[in-house]
Order: structure tokens, then sequence, then C-alpha cells
């Protein structure tokens, strides 16, 4: 088991050369809420009911230990393939919570003279009341391929021991996720039909995609890449995706899919 913690991405470690995804390693998250902000401004803090690819990297980089910001290569559309499969109906509830501000008026220091000194919001203030839309029991299972071998051999090591460095959340830090590891499978070529059931999650196909009477589908676009810039982060790229809140699959025209474990999925 490698127990060193890996910190930035290293490209110099060994990667596969060959193109598209060989093998992948799979594994399910859920946990009892989840919150996935969506980027448009609102009253209402809404989620995304697919859980974002960045999200998904972010996640998988705290099993790794990767911190914040030292991830996003690593995750590159050249150096990474993610698909994401619903496998619980994605149902929401609206919660009102009170809430401090964090702006630099409302903050207090404490231990201002001490030599540690650290900000929290005045618990004098005022509370702000927001409505958070959360996603009730969301579990994805997720399909992952990294191209760097060794990053990818961790990764199966400490998800097969149960083990991650942070904790794993669905969204906000206190919506803890329980991970499930299935294993790592071979990634086979998907069915040519003209119209194909896919399981997971439709990236970048919803012209594609056939209405069926008998199951549901929505479409929304989440950030899908992002990059470090100047001490922060910026996305840059988004994926639409096409998917049945009630966890079956989507029917699509032609689609570009895979089999793995008996599933059809699509890759982004």
């Amino acid at each position: 088991m490698t127990q060193q913690r890996l910190t930035e991405w290293d490209d110099s470690r060994d990667e596969y050369e060959g193109e598209g995804p060989p093998e992948c390693l799979s594994l399910t998250v859920r946990g009892p809420w989840g919150h996935f902000r969506r980027i448009e401004g609102n009253v209402v803090k809404q989620t995304y009911r697919i859980i974002p690819r960045t999200t998904v990297a972010g996640l998988l980089a705290a099993v790794l230990g990767i911190e914040r910001d030292g991830y996003y290569e690593l995750f590159a559309p050249e150096n990474s393939a993610i698909s994401i499969q619903p496998v619980a109906p994605l149902r929401t509830v609206n919660m009102p919570a009170n809430t401090l501000s964090t702006a630099d008026e409302s903050m207090t220091s404490l231990n201002s003279h001490g030599k540690i000194s650290i900000k929290l919001p005045d618990p004098t203030k005022p509370r702000q009341q927001h409505n958070y839309e959360v996603l009730v029991d969301p579990a994805y299972r997720l399909y992952v391929w990294l191209r760097s071998s060794d990053w990818s051999e961790t990764l199966h090591e400490m998800l097969s021991a149960g083990k991650s460095h942070y904790v794993p959340s669905l969204g906000l830090s206190e919506y803890l996720a329980e991970i499930t590891y299935h294993g790592r499978f071979e990634v086979e070529a998907g069915p040519t039909d003209t119209v194909v059931p896919v399981d997971s999650a439709v990236p970048n196909a919803v012209d594609s995609v056939i209405p069926d009477a008998d199951a549901r589908c929505q479409i929304e676009d989440s950030p899908a890449f992002m990059v470090a810039d100047g001490g922060g982060r910026i996305t840059t790229d988004f994926t639409t995706y096409a998917y049945n809140p009630d966890a079956g699959p989507v029917q699509v025209r032609n689609p570009d899919t895979n089999i793995v474990d008996g599933n059809t999925v699509m890759f982004v």
C-alpha cells in the first residue's frame, strides 16, 4: 500500500500513451444530502442534479491527498476521462439556513494579540436566511480513467483500502460522502445500434437524445474543467448533460459509448 502523500501533479510520472481509456476504476459515491452549487446567482441557492465533473475531480483529489488548486492538470481533458451514472432518483428539497456573513467587515479576530490569530464570523451580527436546494439521498456511480498509470494505481490502492487523505463530501463539506469501490474494469466498445439506451448521463450530445414518453429527461450545463489562476481558479469549459432524474437510461441516436461492467456509459 502506497503511504506517501501526493501533493501536486508531476508530469514525469509514467503515462499511458494510447488513445482513450483501455480500463477504468469504478466507485459509487452516496450520502444522505448533497449540494453542488449552481454558478447562476439566485436567492435560492440551487444545486446541479448531476455531480459536476469538477466536483468529481475534487473528490478524487481529496482521496489522493492533493491540495486545492493542485489537481487540475491531472484531470485535464487530455489526461483523464470520467463518466457519471446516477444510481438513485435525483430528488431535492428546499432547506432554509441561517448564516453569518463572511465579508471582511463582518469578521472578528480570535486571539488577536497572540502568535496565532484567526478570523471568524462575528456571532453578534444579525443572521441572514438563505434557502438551499438540497439533494436527498444522492448516489452516483463514477467511472474514472487517468492517463498516468502511477496516479491511477495509487487511487486504486487508496480506494481498495477504504482510505482517503481528506474527508470526501458531496459538495458542501458537511455533506459527507460514503464511497463504495467496485474495482478496475476493462472499457469495451459500445453498441453500434441506431438508438442506444445509455445508462450514464449523456455529455454534449443533447441533439442526439430521443424523447421517450415513458421516461423523463432533463438537461443541465455544469463546470467540467478548471485551471489555476493567480492563487485562485477559473472554469475553462462546461459540459451539457442529458440525464434521467429517475436513474434510468436515456435513449440516444448513434452515441459514442463504451461498456463497463455491463453498463453502457459515455465519457468526457
